[in-house]
């Protein structure tokens, strides 16, 4: 006969088979609860377990039990009886799990702040990861800017050719290469082969490739083929003329799309639930905002070099030399903090039902992407960004080299861009959880469009209706042209800080449903392409408008009309997508209630001396030596 007695207040769930020691001695160690358990079960009132079933030798019956019974008692008839069990009990309350061979414990997991201490071991590193990665690409953002269009030779408007001609071919034989390394590598091989090139590459090019500039770009060539196919052509040479600026320029978009999209965001997502990310997405951008105000102080600070330099004194070269050091140390910090959380950190339980997707090749990975609605809704969103972000961009930056021509100027008042972009970052970070826990991901999404529209707006009437303003601006002490340049850096302030804050973590949510081949194909495609893709769309029309209106100023009407329809896409895709991530985030938490409620069971196997055993069967009697014996139902 086996009366289980179990502590009142706690109730019981179950999974598998219960398997105790042939010597019911070790029975009452494995499962007595500790001293420090007992007082805190004990402080409430008992109350009965809903309905534990046990059967033995033919009989069922359903008990409810006192609470002065505190272990297991096993009685023996005449012949002596074995039991097998094995079983993992959780307490309802806590979810503490008895482990086999281990001391009973029902007790919560152990919080700082509110936070489990587990949670904090994936949310801190990640804010780490989050910080240094920013900080690396604000100074590389900020200098491929200087290099290329302060280049003797070049101007802003080699902007558009180099994303389109360059960056996006680039970025589309990356992802190609990337697709194809994640059917051969693990992830951790994958991170490792993937940001380390960018961290030698780096590092050479201010130690090496910038100092020999001179001596490997073609300018003589490019000198006569401008002679010979005139001025309309300027842009595409001078791609050709500064190389190696043009090569950095595309590293420091590669970093943005495949070291922040693809590996940081791929591997938060890897490590953290749907509930988490909520939380703590938005947060990451706290640090990594931190890193924008940091940084630009940093490209500053260097860039103000050269006026404790002597004559003679390559100004510029020293302070990438310096900047390119800090790359590459945080560089190496990103791969000791991904190793670390690898290595001490465990990752969620995901639903088992979730469906497997076979391994498919790039083609066939291709044709998959393409032909979901919820990964071409998402691409929609990227592109859309893209799109819309360059459209104004390169005329601000047009005005911003004729405002400031040398090198470390334009650096400089980058640097101070970049600390202002965090600083309003940092405001819409604590301000967009709330957005999120208020109105939900639908909302969150749109905000983005509607913000970049707005301030859209804004910077090309200046543009087109600047005439009347140019009294008030000279009252305020600026020219028309510098009025121009912090407008247009208002724009991007604020368009730049509501996509870090909501725009991304909206983004990176829309993932966490998918399945894990979905998951990493989906977002090399859209990440590493359709980020480029926008960017080189924008550029696109760009072209187009120069060479149909003969400037970039003349076409900045058609410029707006265009921002407004791919806006008004943006957003409705965004609703789109609103309505298939709640549904797919509804599936999932439908599969894991499934799943928790097949595994509250309980199970035992009486086997005798001849092997013979019953499962699923309830005792018919109590041993009357009992203090107290189990109540029937």
């Amino acid at each position: 006969m086996v009366i289980v007695r179990c502590v009142a207040g706690a109730a019981i769930q179950t999974r598998g088979i219960l398997s105790l020691p042939a010597k019911p001695t070790g029975v009452r160690s494995l499962l007595q609860p500790s001293h420090g358990l007992k007082q805190r079960l004990f402080a409430s009132k008992p109350r009965n377990l809903p309905g534990l079933s046990l059967s033995f030798n033919g009989h069922k019956k359903f008990q409810t039990f006192e609470p002065t019974l505190h272990g297991i008692s096993i009685s023996h008839k005449e012949r002596s009886t074995e039991f097998i069990c094995k079983a993992e009990a959780a307490a309802s309350g806590d979810g503490a799990v008895f482990g086999e061979g281990d001391t009973a414990a029902i007790a919560a997991s152990p919080k700082i702040f509110g936070v489990e201490v587990t949670t904090l071991k994936k949310i801190i590193p990640l804010g780490l990861m989050f910080f240094c990665i920013l900080f690396n690409y604000t100074i590389l953002r900020d200098t491929k800017d200087v290099l290329v269009v302060t280049a003797k030779g070049s101007s802003a408007e080699i902007i558009p050719f180099l994303k389109t001609w360059v960056n996006l071919p680039m970025a589309i034989g990356f992802m190609l290469l990337y697709t194809k390394l994640s059917n051969v590598l693990s992830k951790k091989a994958l991170f490792y082969t993937v940001i380390v090139p960018f961290i030698v590459y780096f590092g050479a090019f201010g130690f090496v490739m910038y100092p020999l500039s001179n001596y490997i770009h073609p300018e003589a060539l490019a000198d006569k083929l401008l002679a010979t196919l005139g001025p309309r052509f300027m842009g595409p040479l001078a791609i050709l003329r500064i190389w190696s600026f043009c090569l950095f320029y595309v590293m420091a978009e590669l970093w943005g799309s495949v070291v922040v999209s693809v590996l940081f965001w791929g591997f938060a997502n890897q490590i953290t639930t749907v509930d988490e990310a909520k939380k703590f997405y938005p947060l990451f951008g706290l640090g990594a905002n931190v890193a924008l105000i940091f940084s630009g102080r940093t490209v500053k600070y260097f860039s103000n070099l050269r006026k404790n330099l002597g004559p003679g004194v390559d100004g510029w070269a020293v302070s990438l030399k310096a900047m390119m050091s800090i790359v590459v140390g945080m560089g190496l910090v990103i791969c000791f903090l991904y190793w670390w959380v690898n290595r001490y950190v465990p990752l969620p339980t995901r639903s088992k039902k979730k469906k497997e997707k076979p391994k498919m090749g790039t083609m066939e990975s291709l044709k998959f992407l393409v032909s979901s609605p919820y990964i071409r809704d998402l691409a929609t969103l990227v592109v859309a960004y893209g799109i819309s972000i360059n459209l104004v961009e390169v005329t601000w930056k047009s005005k911003l080299k004729a405002q400031f021509p040398s090198p470390n100027e334009y650096s400089a008042f980058m640097g101070d861009f970049s600390t202002c972009t965090g600083i309003a970052t940092f405001t819409m970070m604590l301000l967009s959880q709330y957005v999120f826990k208020k109105y939900g991901w639908g909302v969150a999404a749109k905000i983005t469009p509607t913000v970049l529209l707005l301030t859209g707006v804004a910077f090309f009437s200046l543009i087109l209706f600047g005439g009347p303003f140019a009294p008030l601006v000279a009252k305020l002490g600026m020219t028309p042209l510098l009025a121009a340049v912090y407008v247009g850096a208002l724009q991007n302030i604020f368009s730049k800080s509501a996509k870090y804050s909501l725009f991304d973590p909206c983004k990176e949510m829309a993932y966490i449903p998918l399945d894990e081949d979905t998951k990493v194909k989906g977002k090399a495609a859209i990440d590493v392409v359709c980020n480029p893709l926008g960017k080189s769309g924008g550029a696109l029309i760009q072209q187009f408008m120069i060479l149909s209106f003969g400037s970039l100023a003349n076409s900045t009407p058609y410029l707006g009309g265009i921002l407004l329809v791919i806006v008004t896409a943006w957003l409705a895709a965004a609703k789109s997508l609103e309505g298939q991530f709640n549904a797919l985030r509804s599936e999932e938490e439908l599969e894991k209630e499934m799943e928790r409620a097949s595994s509250v069971k309980i199970s035992v196997v009486s086997q005798d001396e001849s092997g013979n055993g019953s499962l699923g069967e309830s005792s018919s009697s109590t041993s009357s030596s009992e203090k107290s014996a189990p109540t029937n139902i």
